[in-house]
């Protein structure tokens, strides 16, 4: 069996010291074979660097996807060609920068297909993520069955209506984005492991990862606040897939919530 992590949205720099201080008893506990993790929120809350990066990689996180934040650091523009397992949101036009999959080896010739798409309700109008997953999955799967998505939306009726249109064309359906863990990770029918939120891993006293007073003076006042990061301990929420490498069948999916 293949054992797969998605650590839900990474925030700022508590989050990344999460994923410092907490993947490496988690590779030996669950005897991981692929780390994924949604970064864009790395850098301050708002995008992802260069440098940051590298900073996760050297955590041993091997897929970074994004989302609506994806071009906040202009400076992404310079290597999101380049780093071909930092994947952007496949619903962008043709011709955006960057790849919105990645197929990756990992040991005994294994392939995993990753995707990345962003939600239509709420979010930046893009085109629907349901009208161009399905030509992804084709041409992932003349490669390997195992196939993750992380559809990065708002609305939980998108996330659990996708889990439903791609249960059995998938192994995992995760979502991400609203930064609160959900407790309906399931396999669905079909064979394909769901959950509509993995979570944050990021400042645990906080709101959404971003400093509570502040949030808080924005919902009493109704003006405009400037959010800062909060400080303070950290949590890492995620889920672990167990796989079916010859099908591509989840057979089981466990949520992780460890807090510093």
């Amino acid at each position: 069996m293949l054992n797969i992590l998605m650590i839900g949205d990474i925030v700022g720099n508590v989050g990344r010291n999460a994923v410092r201080d907490v993947l490496p008893s988690l590779y030996k506990e669950y005897n991981l074979d692929l780390v994924l993790a949604n970064g864009e929120n790395a850098a301050g809350g708002k995008g992802i660097t260069y440098e940051i990066l590298q900073e996760l990689y050297n955590y041993n996180i091997n897929i970074i996807t994004m989302g609506n934040h994806v071009w906040d650091k202009k400076e992404i523009l310079d290597f999101i060609e380049y780093e071909r397992t930092l994947i952007r949101p496949a619903n962008f036009p043709e011709g955006t920068p960057g790849n919105s999959y990645v197929i990756y080896e990992i040991e005994n010739n294994i392939k995993v297909g990753v995707i990345n798409l962003l939600g239509s309700i709420y979010l930046q109008p893009l085109i629907s993520p349901f009208l161009i997953i399905d030509n992804i999955i084709n041409e992932i799967k003349k490669e390997t069955q195992i196939i993750i998505v992380d559809f990065h939306a708002e609305a939980t009726s998108e996330k659990v209506a996708m889990g439903w249109y791609l249960d059995g064309k998938v192994s995992g359906v995760l979502g991400t984005h609203t930064h609160i863990q959900t407790a309906d990770e399931r396999i669905l029918p079909d064979g394909s492991a769901y959950i509509t939120d993995v979570g944050m891993t990021g400042p645990r006293n906080s709101v959404l990862g971003v400093k509570r007073d502040l949030a808080i003076q924005k919902f009493l006042t109704q003006m405009p606040v400037r959010f800062e990061m909060a400080n303070g301990k950290g949590q890492l929420n995620g889920v672990v897939l167990t796989i079916d490498p010859l099908t591509g069948k989840a057979k089981s999916i466990e949520r992780i919530q460890k807090n510093l």
